[in-house]
């Protein structure tokens, strides 16, 4: 099958549309990031820096830390956003760009998210660190993909059930991370958790400023919900859509948080900055590991 000008848009020079990347710029090793400014935060460490674009909040650099060729590339917020990095990703790998038409053979990419979080557990302490082993989605992403096959449907009803979900609202998605790539972020500075993504910052948290929420409890019954012994443990908004399109795609996905509040205690934390520079540096040294 040969894409069509419309579906697959390149650039004049043979980049992709939106992320204004040529194939060779991209290395197998994807850290993703959602602040443009955070990409130079992770590159700050790398012995040498290749490539160097920005398209929109989209900002990538390639090169080396201890040998190994790793790409970084802002995101921006939400998984809006994540659809089009993805699929622009997959496509800089797995699609021939002078015929149109899919590659023989399939490259995996391994893309670890470094990302912030709020916990919703009283249990996990800011500043720590969370790998998400499972992430729901309350956005409506997968649903516009073929993806039954890669849910956890049995998860994503209980937590219909159990929240009393509104039927107004997209209906939860449940994906799970890549076992194999997120053994290597493992150790005991890692609390392993069930992230929720959710579509907004304010009322979709259930932060309340000047609108009143459609169900003021809903971070009370997501913190109570438990499945099989899973509870969901922090909000942010892209894990979900992270791991249900690199499943879909053939990449291997996990998502690294610097729990940075606590919304059940009220607490930030005092030092942010730090906390991710910290989990930026555990990152990059397990990947070379």
């Amino acid at each position: 099958m040969k894409f069509k000008a419309s579906e697959l848009i390149i650039n004049n020079d043979g980049s992709i549309y939106h992320l204004n990347l040529l194939p060779e710029d991209l290395a197998t090793t994807i850290i993703t990031v959602g602040d443009p400014d955070r990409v130079n935060s992770v590159t700050k460490y790398f012995d040498t820096i290749e490539v160097s674009k920005q398209k929109r909040e989209f900002k990538t650099e390639t090169g080396y830390y201890k040998g190994k060729r790793i790409t970084v590339i802002s995101t921006g917020i939400g998984t809006d956003n994540i659809d089009i990095v993805f699929n622009e990703l997959d496509a800089l790998v797995n699609i021939n760009f002078k015929t149109r038409t899919i590659k023989s053979n399939h490259t995996s990419l391994d893309i670890i998210r470094i990302g912030t979080s709020g916990s919703i557990q009283n249990t996990i302490p800011i500043d720590s660190f969370l790998m998400s082993e499972l992430a729901v989605g309350f956005d409506s992403l997968l649903h516009f993909y073929d993806s039954k096959h890669i849910q956890h449907k049995a998860i994503s009803e209980a937590i219909v059930t159990q929240t009393n979900w509104s039927e107004d609202k997209s209906k939860p998605y449940v994906v799970s991370y890549n076992e194999n790539l997120g053994r290597k972020f493992k150790s005991d500075r890692v609390i392993n958790g069930f992230t929720a993504t959710n579509v907004g910052f304010y009322g979709p948290q259930s932060r309340i400023l000047r609108l009143p929420l459609q169900d003021n409890q809903l971070n009370d019954k997501l913190a109570d919900f438990s499945f099989e012994g899973n509870k969901i443990t922090n909000l942010e908004m892209e894990t979900a859509g992270i791991y249900g399109l690199a499943k879909l795609l053939g990449h291997k996905a996990v998502s690294m948080n610097a729990i940075l509040a606590n919304r059940t205690t009220g607490d930030f934390s005092e030092n942010p900055d730090k906390i991710i520079d910290d989990l930026i540096e555990y990152c990059l040294n397990k990947l070379v590991a």
